[in-house]
């Protein structure tokens, strides 16, 4: 099982250490970089002083809530597991980081059951399954294309976001 939260808990220790938290064996350094590369933290990492060895401090107080969540995702990229939950995994990133990771998690989903919790419905396009929720009670449910043609939150949600970005995108202000 791998879980990547929306706040990952790291350990008052190396960025190492913290990424192949839970993998068994050893891990080397080329299958570290690897997975650090596709999460696209590696450039900070080694921008770092001490790079990988460097200490994160207690719940990784020195590194940023996107920085926090891109290890997180490495170390879940390196546990390879079979079973994969992805719990607001990229809200603390900006959308160009976004569509960087979403490449990765999408490879890294393949061949294993996922589940994605997200409020950014980029991040769930492409889900086999789509459920909506609305007061802790599914309101509406099934894929993008499905929920375009029939779901109104969804619909609502999609084209507001889709909108937002745009605007952003062009500097032009949202009031």
């Amino acid at each position: 099982l791998g879980i990547v939260e929306q706040e990952p808990f790291l350990f008052s220790s190396t960025i190492r250490e913290n990424i192949s938290y839970g993998v068994e064996g050893e891990v080397g350094t080329e299958a570290m970089e690897a997975a650090a590369k596709t999460a696209a933290i590696h450039d900070t990492i080694a921008a770092l002083p001490q790079g990988y060895d460097t200490l994160v401090g207690e719940k990784g107080v020195t590194l940023s809530g996107g920085e926090k969540q891109r290890l997180a995702i490495a170390r879940a990229l390196l546990k390879d597991p079979r079973i994969l939950i992805l719990d607001d995994s990229t809200s603390s990133v900006d959308t160009e980081t976004e569509a960087q990771i979403r490449q990765a998690l999408e490879r890294l989903m393949e061949g294993r059951t996922s589940f994605l919790i997200a409020h950014r419905i980029q991040s769930l396009i492409r889900a086999d399954l789509i459920l909506v929720f609305e007061r802790g009670r599914i309101v509406e449910r099934g894929s993008h294309r499905t929920l375009m043609q029939e779901g109104t939150i969804y619909r609502r949600i999609y084209e507001l976001q889709t909108r937002l970005e745009a605007q952003i995108e062009e500097g032009i202000p949202s009031g």
